[in-house]
């Protein structure tokens, strides 16, 4: 697969969005040697739309994130999003062009503030260079001012601003720094947030909180959302369609309730969670 550069994708970018979906994805496939991981998936993300990939451990789920954002490229088959072909893009490249995402394990700078973690999230929308900042700029300097205010912005959207701006990441509680990572991937002003199980090792009451907290952003920022989730209450509560994975293939894909009865994902997966 030929290698494209982020700058020569961009210049492919429409003007202004495209109709229909946001992500178009194609016949993808990922072969790690005689591994398959990814076999011939079809599956496209509507633009302001919740929708959830669910399956069983070692379905490939998270292998299909990570060729989402860039982290693995694919074998073959293609990712068209927003208009432009993304497949073998690096992630910086691909965060830049509207998709963000958090991790199944929380990946924080610990030693920094909670500030600092979502100024960081920043940076793919900074535009200043090295040496502007070495020579103080005033752009520069509007630039540090406008990142800040943005992730004060977000902190309070996420709801953490008042109790925790100040404090080292490694100090909030689970559920929080879960909040907290969502909101550094929201610092790239992405179209298309990817969620990584934003609920693993949370309380039912930490669960509920994050459920309504995922819609309330869909409404709130106008952006797609695509989660990989294993708790189904959260899964069937906030998707509006859900695709299911086993053994690296998609077998099935429908609105909540068509999923909840498909007999081929009782029999894969949810088994006794079908009553949920």
């Amino acid at each position: 697969m030929t290698m494209q550069s982020g700058e020569a994708r961009e210049e492919m970018a429409p003007a202004t969005a495209e109709p229909g979906p946001l992500m178009v994805v194609q016949a993808l496939s990922k072969h790690f040697g005689g591994l398959v991981a990814n076999r011939e998936i079809d599956f496209d993300v509507p633009r302001n739309s919740i929708v959830s990939i669910i399956g069983p451990n070692g379905a490939g789920k998270t292998t299909f994130f990570n060729q989402l954002t860039g982290f693995y490229e694919p074998t073959s088959g293609s990712i068209t999003f927003d208009g432009v072909d993304i497949a073998g893009l690096a992630p910086n490249d691909v965060a830049k062009l509207g998709i963000g995402r958090t991790y199944q394990n929380i990946r924080l700078f610990k030693e920094m503030t909670v500030l600092a973690n979502v100024m960081v999230g920043r940076h793919v929308r900074l535009r200043s260079q090295w040496f502007q900042a070495l020579l103080h700029l005033p752009s520069v300097k509007r630039e540090e001012e406008e990142t800040t205010q943005r992730a004060r912005e977000l902190l309070d959207l996420v709801g953490l601003r008042r109790r925790y701006e100040d404090e080292l990441a490694r100090n909030l509680p689970y559920g929080d720094q879960r909040r907290l990572e969502i909101a550094r991937a929201l610092a790239s002003d992405p179209k298309l947030l990817l969620l990584d199980e934003p609920t693993a090792g949370m309380n039912p009451g930490e669960t509920a909180q994050m459920t309504q907290f995922i819609s309330r952003l869909r409404v709130e920022l106008g952006i797609a959302i695509l989660l990989i989730e294993h708790d189904m209450k959260v899964v069937m509560g906030v998707s509006e369609r859900i695709t299911v994975l086993d053994h690296g293939e998609r077998i099935a894909e429908g609105t909540p309730e068509e999923i909840r009865t498909n007999p081929l994902v009782i029999e894969a997966y949810l088994g006794k969670q079908a009553t949920v």
